[in-house]
């Protein structure tokens, strides 16, 4: 059976899959810290990581959460005394990689803090880190990964830590999902899936995509963060994507649209693009069809909510499959917004 820790009160390992995410700015600078991290919130993000470089970041999680409504993980690296000082000020969560702070004094001086404070700790083995003895056996490789990981899992279970969620990330996209793969086998502790260092925007939500949404779709994953050199935002909007795609999140508006082909006779990719950025902070479970042409659009969104489906010189509008509405090319886009603005109770 999995095993589940609460981070903050939000649970890891109990069916849903939580999204997070991390901020770009300096944690000593808690004003622009708190702004990233209510942004992240209102796009859905359910945890936020912060990296503590230094004493006075680890100190400002106090700070970052009086102002926030979210659980905040500490990154820490090399330092227990950060490590320390940042779980004190209130973080949720540690993320370390034990093979880094320390000796066996340093990890249980960890050790103690975390326990003695109730927070999980997560471990990340990636394929800059992997632990020498496991590269020098297994090269870079899905084992070296899973074996570096769950040899730094021991190292705090010997001092008493069991809340703990582990991550095998590598930016090769079949390693990383060979990787999981195995640590899912291996082990019952909460997964932190995510491809790292996945690159900008649309590379990265492409890598993305195709290895978290593969893993969740075998059902590996308790938490995921999509890795972009982009706004943080566009990490929690592009891990919803990558949910709803698998099933795994309904509580939102789906928009369908066609590719258009030569029978297009109206603007039907604006439309669309307009429609999908209108609906997209909306938790509600609706379905919304903008179709190019009227040949195949009635019976394309004959299961939707709303739909639309156009011609040169006017537009069917649609609601639950039945044409409800013929209106003027000219006017489709209003009278298709005042109904969509109907649907959702604006």
């Amino acid at each position: 059976m999995k095993k589940q820790v609460s981070v903050g009160g939000v649970v890891l390992g109990g069916g849903h899959v939580v999204v997070q995410s991390m901020t770009t700015v300096k944690n000593s600078d808690a004003e622009k810290a708190a702004e990233q991290i209510l942004m992240l919130e209102q796009a859905g993000c359910e945890i936020a990581r912060v990296a503590a470089s230094d004493e006075a970041d680890a100190r400002a999680i106090f700070s970052v959460k009086q102002k926030i409504h979210i659980p905040i993980l500490a990154d820490v690296h090399f330092s227990p005394k950060i490590a320390v000082l940042a779980v004190e000020a209130g973080a949720d969560k540690l993320r370390i990689n034990p093979g880094n702070i320390g000796g066996e004094k340093e990890i249980a001086l960890v050790a103690d803090c975390v326990k003695a404070h109730h927070i999980p700790v997560r471990v990340g083995a990636n394929t800059g880190s992997i632990e020498p003895k496991f590269f020098e056996k297994y090269g870079r490789s899905a084992n070296a990964l899973v074996e570096s990981a769950l040899y730094n899992v021991s190292l705090l279970e010997k001092h008493g830590v069991n809340d703990i969620v582990i991550s095998v990330k590598a930016s090769d996209v079949p390693l990383t999902v060979e990787a999981y793969e195995l640590l899912a086998k291996r082990t019952d502790y909460p997964l932190h899936v995510g491809v790292t260092e996945a690159g900008t925007r649309e590379t990265g939500i492409i890598k993305s995509s195709v290895g978290i949404g593969s893993l969740l779709l075998k059902g590996i994953g308790d938490t995921i963060r999509v890795s972009l050199t982009a706004d943080p935002v566009e990490e929690v909007y592009a891990a919803y994507d990558i949910l709803r795609a698998c099933g795994l999140q309904k509580d939102y508006v789906e928009v369908v649209s066609c590719p258009t082909c030569g029978r297009c006779e109206y603007d039907c990719m604006a439309l669309a693009e307009k429609v999908a950025r209108y609906v997209k902070p909306l938790r509600k479970q609706l379905k919304i069809a903008v179709m190019g042409g009227v040949v195949n659009g009635r019976g394309e969104a004959r299961d939707c909510d709303l739909g639309i489906a156009g011609g040169k010189n006017y537009c069917v509008i649609m609601q639950k499959g039945k044409e409800n509405e013929r209106v003027e090319a000219k006017d489709a886009e209003s009278a298709f917004f005042a109904r969509l603005n109907e649907l959702i109770g604006k």
